[in-house]
């Protein structure tokens, strides 16, 4: 049988967070291992133009950003491993996990940076228009549509935050809400109704996402009513899918402990209750769930493995003596 392969530090996913993680760890001189997960380089693989990342006066692509930020990671002294971890033993160290084809891992310490998946419909137009109108984010993808008609899909707080963030960039946005009255914060809800801006569709439900035009973009959603049956359509150049996200958290479910689905850390720091397991980015980031942010998240995962590792070696040679 062949021998867990062993690491001082181990990246689980290879996002924003879980890349700068392994660029601050191996400059460290820690030689942190990344389990790429099931999407190397995370969400923004699938997110074309980037605007509003750090450094760059030009639009960027997300997949080329990760494959720089996964080259500059390899650079210093990361290595990168195609697997998915299936299992996870937290209670000792070394810790010890096991990919999906049954390869073997234990780790000094351990970086969950697994992230979240924006919660989709599963409605018809959807995927193929991902990204040609259809989105999840409007703090990513707003800025395309300034000027243009747009419509929040969702009556939470997180549909509420985003068609009142979109008045930003448009003077026509439509909120579409399958009940009759809004989930989200009272103090939210007197903001979107009051915004002269934004129009709300009650009771009604996104049938299918039309697209048109070459090369072929969103130009409408069809409706049904929740409560008649009666169908319309919505014409829009952007529609924001905004019903949630689901961080990437089930390995862990009954292991850790979980707000929301999300991992609990320590304030101000990236500490779970596990010493030695440490959580950055979208898997333990509620509000923000941006790349910049998770990049400076995974910055500090990196900086408070360092000092664990620092202090768990002292102990160890005090106790030599």
């Amino acid at each position: 049988m062949t021998s867990p392969k062993h690491t001082r530090m181990l990246i689980l996913g290879s996002g924003p967070a879980g890349l700068s993680a392994a660029i601050y760890g191996a400059r460290a001189g820690l030689k942190p291992v990344v389990v790429q997960g099931m999407q190397p380089g995370g969400q923004l693989t699938i997110t074309t133009d980037v605007e509003n990342y750090p450094g760059f006066r030009d639009v960027i692509q997300g997949p080329w950003l990760m494959q720089e930020m996964q080259a500059q990671a390899e650079h210093v002294g990361a290595e990168m491993i195609w697997d998915q971890i299936v299992d996870v033993d937290l209670s000792q160290r070394p810790f010890r996990l096991t990919g999906d084809g049954g390869s073997q891992y234990t780790a000094d310490t351990v970086v969950i940076c697994t992230g979240a998946q924006a919660k989709w419909l599963g409605t018809e137009g959807e995927q193929e228009l991902s990204g040609k109108g259809v989105s999840a984010c409007a703090t990513c993808d707003g800025f395309f549509y300034r000027g243009k008609k747009v419509v929040v899909i969702g009556g939470g707080n997180t549909a509420v935050e985003e068609a009142l963030y979109l008045t930003n960039h448009s003077d026509d946005v439509t909120l579409i809400h399958r009940r009759d009255s809004l989930r989200s914060e009272k103090i939210l809800q007197d903001r979107l109704l009051s915004h002269p801006k934004i129009k709300v569709l009650w009771n009604k439900q996104v049938e299918r996402f039309v697209g048109g035009g070459d090369p072929e973009g969103l130009v409408g959603v069809d409706l049904v009513d929740t409560v008649t049956g009666d169908k319309s359509h919505e014409p829009t150049d952007g529609a924001f899918v905004a019903i949630g996200h689901k961080p990437s958290t089930e390995l862990f479910d009954g292991k850790m402990t979980l707000d929301g689905g999300y991992l609990v850390v320590e304030k101000g720091t990236s500490k779970t209750e596990i010493p030695g397991v440490f959580a950055a980015g979208d898997v333990t980031d509620k509000v923000y769930r941006q790349a910049v942010t998770a990049a400076g998240m995974g910055c500090m995962a990196a900086l408070d493995v360092e000092k664990f590792l620092a202090d768990s070696d002292y102990e160890a040679s005090k106790a030599a003596y």
